[in-house]
């Protein structure tokens, strides 16, 4: 049997509950949002073609934000089991090969999926599937790095649904300014994977795992999240008042200053904090990506 499979549970298949706790409705949330900012970017009328927002949705969150989840915990499972030995993996609720297989049969369902999108949004799918692999699975196993691993999930949870829903609504390639900010609040998401990282630091630590809180301690691995977050949301700023969009901008730098507070209360102590950071200060930050998004269709979106 191998580590991280409980002995205790006695199952041969899991449970319903115990798929749907693998594969992590909560987490669906970044990259739906962030593909519903990339259609209104696109300066596309939603009600224009709603079929495409939908599907678009779907395919970011329950699909391959899903299939990401199931793949990940499959690839940790015996980090989890120093972690978080509830998770249904570790704990016996999805049993023998049971996670390996409800990760590939979700991977092919994403690409068949994301075929219906045209070439754009198949090839998104293609790189989303791909890179949740390369997240995760041995050898490449990017999640080892403090700086790639938060770096490529920032990425997929942020910059390519984004990407994925201005390309998809308009028909090609977005504008610069619109794939411009895309990657820069993709960038600041690097931070907020690396909060996400304080909860696992037992675990990586005695795994190998060297996110920044493990390699930098928690004090410094929090700043360096916090600075992260911050500098493309003033670049943002910046952009939308040089594009004279005066009012965006100081929306996004009101939410700004919101998220410094936050973060002011974060530092105080990290590793107990980040999950309240989590439900404030990244919610602020995700209202930006909105708002930049209606900036950007004020300018015209994808045109």
């Amino acid at each position: 049997m191998s580590v991280g499979i409980s002995i205790q549970s006695t199952r041969r298949t899991p449970s319903p509950r115990a798929v749907l706790t693998l594969v992590k409705p909560i987490t669906w949330f970044p990259p739906i949002w962030a593909y519903l900012c990339g259609a209104v970017a696109s300066g596309v009328a939603l009600g224009q073609a709603p079929g495409l927002v939908v599907a678009g949705m779907v395919l970011a969150g329950p699909v391959v934000c899903a299939m990401s989840q199931a793949a990940n915990d499959w690839c940790d499972r015996h980090v989890d089991a120093i972690n978080e030995p509830h998770r249904p993996i570790p704990s016996g609720q999805v049993p023998g090969l049971w996670g390996l297989w409800i990760a590939l049969a979700m991977s092919a369902l994403a690409l068949v999926f994301g075929a219906f999108l045209g070439p754009w949004g198949f090839g998104a799918t293609v790189f989303g599937v791909l890179a949740a692999w390369a997240y995760s699975a041995e050898p490449v196993r990017l999640k080892r790095s403090g700086i790639w691993g938060p770096g490529l999930v920032g990425l997929c949870y942020e910059g390519l649904p984004w990407f994925t829903g201005a390309a998809v609504l308009s028909g090609g390639l977005p504008s610069w300014p619109v794939i411009g900010v895309g990657l820069l609040y993709a960038l600041g998401a690097h931070g907020i994977m690396t909060l996400n990282d304080f909860k696992a630091l037992q675990g990586d630590r005695e795994t190998g795992v060297n996110s920044l809180p493990v390699t930098l301690g928690p004090d410094r691995a929090a700043r360096v999240a916090c600075i992260v977050m911050a500098l493309p949301q003033v670049l943002v700023i910046g952009l939308l008042a040089l594009w004279d969009r005066p009012f965006h901008a100081a929306a996004i730098a009101a939410l700004l200053a919101g998220q410094v507070w936050a973060m002011q209360v974060l530092l105080r102590d990290p590793k107990a904090r980040a999950p309240w950071y989590n439900a404030t200060g990244v919610t602020m930050y995700v209202t930006g990506m909105m708002v930049a998004a209606f900036a950007l269709r004020a300018m015209g979106g994808a045109s």
